[in-house]
């Protein structure tokens, strides 16, 4: 996995001030790949209960990761029950390793 132990724990951070500290966080895509180079960071996050603003809840966590990260490319992707699954999500599961 291509993240630093400092970065891993602002992420979880900034997830569970915004989502709550029952959220939790799974990296997959690139950085999971020691042996590639570069990348966006791509995030699952999930929460156990209904996300009423599920868009601005995601914009905060991005805005909170870009101050305290720098400017990186970071994708989210949420899961809650309210929300639709889609194919992504099925990848982050299969693919994601928990941070």
């Amino acid at each position: 996995m291509r993240l630093q132990n400092t970065d891993i724990h602002v992420i979880k951070r900034a997830v569970k001030d915004i989502f709550g500290p029952e959220a939790y966080v799974t990296l997959f895509g690139s950085r999971v790949d020691d042996t590639a180079k570069g990348g966006d960071i791509d995030l699952m996050v999930t929460v156990p209960h209904p996300v009423e603003k599920p868009a601005w809840g995601v914009a905060k966590v991005q805005t909170a990761l870009i101050l305290k990260l720098g400017e990186r490319k970071i994708d989210i992707v949420l899961s809650a029950p309210n929300l639709q699954k889609t194919a992504i999500h099925r990848v982050a599961q299969e693919q994601g390793v928990p941070l």
